[in-house]
């Protein structure tokens, strides 16, 4: 059974001093979390702080809370939502069998995108088996490599078999994809029109026969 978590929402800070996002949670029961570092987090008062992005992933640092100690370090990918809200939201997923719930992605407050975490395989098939939803993995062993292997791990989305599929159904797209595709008229092809022309018949003469001379 899975361990249900009330997190509280406190002091969201939308931009550090080096522009980086970061949020400030309190989490009221124990989350299991991926990434180098600590996996289990007990409840207590986090900062969540984004290290650094590029278009294919960002590295998200967990803090303690007064901000002097890295407890993990994780990686995500850009995930976006449909409706935005005012405050930061972490969302979970069905943890393990005797595992906490599993953090899934974290929202700042007034942005569509997001960031959705990264779990190393064989912990992403136990969640995908748990939640029957494909999980974002890596087959790096986040555990035994430094923090910034995290910068070049390969990221890839499994199923509850354990087969590998695209990220593409794990991550929600941009939502200005989303409206452009569906605003693209789709026009029908008519068939063109047949003109039927009539082809003149010229009429020959019969020639006839001259009639034999009378005996």
């Amino acid at each position: 059974m899975s361990l249900t978590v009330l997190c509280i929402l406190v002091a969201p800070n939308a931009h550090a001093e080096n522009g980086a996002q970061k949020t400030t949670i309190t989490f009221t029961g124990p989350v299991e979390v991926p990434g180098v570092g600590q996996h289990l987090l007990p409840p207590g008062t986090y900062i969540f702080r984004l290290k650094n992005t590029s278009t294919d992933r960002q590295i998200v640092e967990i803090f303690n809370q007064d901000e002097t100690k890295v407890i993990t370090t994780l990686i995500s990918i850009p995930d976006f939502r449909l409706k935005i809200t005012n405050k930061p939201v972490l969302t979970f997923g069905q943890g393990r069998a005797g595992e906490p719930e599993a953090l899934k992605a974290w929202f700042n407050g007034g942005q569509e995108s997001g960031k959705q975490f990264v779990w190393e395989r064989p912990q992403a098939i136990e969640l995908a088996r748990e939640t029957g939803e494909p999980v974002l993995s890596t087959s790096a062993d986040l555990a035994a490599g430094p923090v910034e292997a995290l910068n070049t791990a390969p990221v890839e989305a499994v199923n509850s078999m354990g087969q590998t599929v695209e990220t593409a159904a794990v991550v929600e797209a941009p939502l200005v994809e989303i409206v452009a595709a569906a605003s693209v008229p789709v026009v029908a092809l008519q068939p063109m029109p047949t003109k039927t022309v009539a082809t003149p018949v010229r009429a020959e003469p019969t020639p006839v026969a001259a009639a034999p001379p009378m005996p």
